[in-house]
């Protein structure tokens, strides 16, 4: 942005003499005079007209002068919106996701930006999958965060992660004590299934297909706080990843167990934004905070 010839070539005509600038700015006037002959030499003609040691601007000077003073007052607009940012002032995000996700990761996630960035609104849309590629494609949010998210050229991958399905049991269940678990050990409880229209339903119909298991249903919701609260009651396992029972895991009102068999599907979880054009600065900070909020809780359930 050349800001500090810009500043010098500001200075020197509002101050009428390259002297008189130097004083202001406290630096040589053969440092402003430099940086203007260099400008000069870019531009491949004078900006000043120099008559009896008094500069005069000619046309092409008055020309760049006007620019100058342009960009001088985008860039100190530029600065106070970042300084509202970071001084917590004002901003606003929204972020599109899944009803999981909302139910499970966002709550702690919204409360420790909100505590940090109290100026910022922050909004959150509980959508579909597909929804929330629209969403975001449309404009209508800033981050879209979701499983197999589609990746396409509309879209830049700010985060992802591949995520494995693991047995949710209640506490007490029998299942609880051992380390892991294998599908075929959990058919021998009732289990709760996520409907056919969620991703995750392929997934484990996948998985359950590999392993040679015909997989009768006790329950089947669109609802992972309906798993998660049937499961508390009692009711059977169902099969989530670790995401989905974040809080729940840290009250010890459920258990996670990963699953034995081999090459099980994994729920590729992407937070994204539009490839065209930068995330607003609030955005930009609810994306580091997702992204850092992932990469811990994968690194634990690792």
């Amino acid at each position: 942005m050349h800001a500090r010839v810009l500043r010098y070539l500001d200075e020197v005509v509002s101050r009428g003499s390259i002297r008189q600038a130097a004083l202001h700015l406290h630096v040589a006037p053969t440092a402003i005079n430099r940086q203007i002959l260099d400008l000069e030499a870019e531009l491949g003609a004078p900006l000043f007209e120099r008559i009896n040691k008094r500069l005069r601007l000619t046309p092409l000077g008055k020309l760049v002068l006007a620019h100058v003073r342009q960009t001088l007052r985008e860039h100190e607009l530029l600065r106070s919106r970042i300084e509202a940012v970071k001084g917590m002032r004002q901003g606003e995000v929204t972020v599109a996701t899944t009803a999981g996700l909302a139910g499970s990761l966002m709550p702690s996630l919204v409360h420790g930006f909100r505590q940090q960035y109290p100026g910022i609104l922050v909004r959150l849309l509980d959508l579909p999958v597909a929804e929330i590629a629209a969403a975001v494609e449309r404009g209508d949010a800033d981050l879209g965060l979701g499983y197999d998210l589609p990746d396409v050229a509309a879209f830049r991958i700010l985060a992802g992660s591949d995520w494995p399905v693991g047995a949710v049991v209640a506490p007490d269940h029998a299942l609880a004590a051992q380390p892991s678990a294998l599908l075929a050990e959990c058919l021998a409880w009732p289990v709760i299934l996520p409907a056919p229209s969620m991703s995750l339903r392929g997934l484990l119909d996948e998985g359950f297909a590999r392993a040679g298991l015909a997989v009768l249903a006790a329950t089947e919701t669109t609802s992972t706080a309906l798993m998660r609260s049937l499961v508390m009651l009692g009711d059977g396992i169902a099969f989530l990843n670790p995401l989905d029972v974040l809080d729940e895991r840290a009250r010890g009102t459920l258990a996670w167990l990963p699953l034995r068999d081999g090459n099980l599907p994994r729920q590729t979880l992407r937070l994204v934004a539009r490839a065209r054009g930068e995330p607003g600065a609030a955005a930009g900070l609810m994306a580091e905070r997702i992204g850092a909020a992932l990469a811990e809780v994968f690194g634990a359930a690792r």
